[in-house]
C-alpha cells in the first residue's frame, strides 16, 4: 500500500491540481501547478532554472550510491542515463530530448515521490519540483 502522501498528490495531479481546473499533460502545466502549489505557502515564489539546476546536481547525504539526481541521469539532462544500481537505461529527463516527461500525472508523482527519497531523503517541495522542471525546460 502507497503511503497517504503519495496517493494524496496522484489524485491531486490525476484530479487537474484541485481548483486550477487544468488537465496535466505538458511539463509547463506541472510547472505552473507547482509554481502555484509553492505560492500558497509563499506568495513571493517564483520558480528558478538556475536553483534548479543546482538542486539536480547538489550531493545529498542520503545515499552513498545515489548521491544526486545527476548519479544515473548524468550531468547533462538531454543524454540517456543509467541507473547506478540497477544498470538499467533511463531516457532522457529534459523534456525537449524525451517528450514523454513530464506528460503523466501519475509517473510524475510515482518518480518524484521515489526519487526525493532515495536521493534527498524526504519529498520534495512543491518550490524544489517547479525549480527543477523549470531547469528542466531550459536544458
Amino acid at each position: 500500500m502507497k503511503p497517504k502522501h503519495v496517493v494524496a498528490m496522484i489524485a491531486l495531479l490525476a484530479n487537474g491540481f484541485g481548483s486550477y481546473g487544468q488537465e496535466l499533460q505538458t511539463p509547463s502545466d506541472f510547472l505552473t501547478a507547482f509554481t502555484a502549489e509553492a505560492q500558497r505557502q509563499d506568495p513571493q515564489f517564483r520558480p528558478d532554472p538556475q536553483r534548479g539546476g543546482a538542486f539536480f546536481r547538489k550531493r545529498f547525504a542520503q545515499n552513498d550510491r545515489m548521491p544526486s539526481c545527476s548519479s544515473c541521469h548524468t550531468e547533462n539532462p538531454v543524454q540517456e542515463g543509467r541507473h547506478v544500481i540497477t544498470g538499467k537505461t533511463i531516457a532522457p529527463l529534459a523534456p525537449r530530448a524525451n517528450p514523454e516527461r513530464f506528460t503523466n500525472p501519475r509517473k510524475v508523482a510515482k518518480w518524484f515521490h521515489r526519487n526525493c527519497t532515495e536521493v534527498v531523503g524526504r519529498e520534495c517541495t512543491a518550490a524544489e519540483r517547479a525549480d527543477f522542471i523549470a531547469f528542466l525546460l531550459g536544458t
